[in-house]
């Protein structure tokens, strides 16, 4: 605990890192301030009672950031944004120029950066146009003229726009990733209603099945917590050399390939993809074409949040997207390449490719661990859900582990600034 406040109080006696602390709160409270600024023409108790039973839409106003259930200014928050970057992630494996473009270093990634921007907004369009036919389906919005809509719309586009940069704004001169910090202030912000659901089922438990979900709930954050922190370590030797007299390398060292390279990412991905079916099926429901509307309805039931193959589809899901995000973040040819120019080796691997295929197919075996973890994470809430009645469970996996890992990953960032701030001092020392 004394180290724990000794390094608080570190952080905030840095000038440069209390400016960037104070900087991300401000922006977060901005978001939250416009998270409840309502849009016009909304019911807002219909609205409330409509969040209550869907978990379609529980589900998506995590990956807004908590603020599609108030209609808010910035109601589809990050949802087209992530989608976007889900497209341009496609479009690089398919394209190999984009794919270049990635490797190209800073200004590579800023062009693709650039792309994903302007995809989203045609995205936050089709969108808007789309979450206003299914509320006004369910009564939640009154008739809008088409000038009222066009301002609806262009008002929902915009803010998401705003989030975006609010995102970005975080990630360039705050602490930690932006885009995450946003929807993690989302699901803290919604927390206290979350939690006031929970414990109003709680009085339908015996104190069996209590205990029960209070260890499984701990020792799922247990898991997380270690899932995130684990790695295998590969030793790297260097060779020795000799240079104008001096003796240089000859020490070992270690590569560490993390369990879970992707993150967060796969479930914030395959949650995006695996809800398009049930918001599809939603909105051609109400087409006057009844053989079409039959088949809508027909796919809705099938892909429900909590059946059993929408629990197996977004498994696969996200342990596909683990492995296809880890391929990307990744590369071993890059990194042997990398090993062979400074005279590094894996002792008893050839340099260059034997390397990189010796690399590759460690980080397809821990990935595969990180995949099935992350997919079961996913899902446990589901099987909770079933076992103690608990509807905001649905939700409760997702959301766990995002806020686990933003926790973890922005405390890693303060103290890597912290770190370099010390050395620094050395230095000038």
């Amino acid at each position: 605990m004394d180290k724990l406040l000794k390094t608080f109080t570190q952080i905030w006696k840095a000038t440069d890192l209390r400016k960037k602390i104070l900087f991300t709160a401000a922006m977060l409270l901005l978001y939250r301030f416009l998270a409840h600024i309502p849009a016009a023409g909304v019911d807002r108790e219909a609205l409330r009672q409509l969040f209550s039973s869907s978990q379609i839409l529980g589900l998506l106003d995590i990956f807004s950031g908590g603020t599609l259930a108030n209609f808010s200014l910035v109601a589809l928050g990050l949802g087209p944004y992530i989608n976007s970057s889900i497209i341009m992630q496609l479009l690089t494996v398919v394209f190999p120029k984009l794919e270049e473009m990635q490797k190209e270093g800073e200004y590579g990634r800023e062009i693709i950066a650039q792309y994903t921007r302007l995809i989203t907004v045609p995205i936050a369009i089709l969108q808007s146009f789309a979450m206003y036919f299914l509320l006004k389906g369910q009564g939640v919005i009154s008739f809008l003229s088409p000038l009222q809509l066009l301002a609806l719309v262009a008002t929902m586009t915009a803010g998401t726009i705003l989030t975006v940069w609010l995102g970005e704004l975080i990630t360039e001169y705050g602490v930690g990733n932006g885009i995450s910090l946003l929807i993690f202030a989302g699901i803290v912000g919604r927390m206290p209603v979350t939690l006031g659901q929970t414990a109003a089922t709680f009085e339908t438990l015996d104190l069996g099945n209590l205990l029960v979900f209070v260890v499984v709930g701990l020792l799922v954050i247990a898991g997380v917590v270690f899932m995130n922190e684990a790695s295998r370590n590969i030793v790297v030797q260097y060779a020795k050399r000799v240079k104008s007299g001096k003796e240089y390398g000859g020490q070992s060292t270690h590569l560490p390939l993390r369990v879970n390279q992707a993150g967060v990412i796969p479930i914030i991905f395959a949650v995006s993809l695996v809800l398009m079916p049930s918001m599809i099926g939603k909105f051609l429901e109400q087409l006057p074409n009844q053989q079409i509307a039959n088949i809508a309805r027909e796919v809705t039931a099938f892909m429900t949040p909590g059946g059993v193959w929408y629990n197996l589809i977004y498994f696969v899901l996200v342990v596909g997207f683990t492995y296809f995000y880890t391929a990307i973040v990744f590369n071993p040819e890059k990194i042997a390449e990398d090993l062979k120019k400074y005279g590094g080796f894996v002792p008893g691997v050839r340099p260059g490719e034997a390397t990189a295929h010796y690399l590759g197919s460690v980080l397809n075996r821990i990935t595969l661990a990180g995949a099935f973890f992350l997919g079961a994470v996913a899902i446990l809430p589901a099987i909770a859900q079933s076992i103690f009645s608990i509807p905001t469970l649905s939700i409760g996996g997702t959301g766990l582990l995002i806020v686990v890992s933003v926790v973890l990953e922005t405390t890693k960032s303060l103290q890597s600034q912290l770190l370099v701030r010390n050395y620094e001092g050395f230095l000038r020392i």
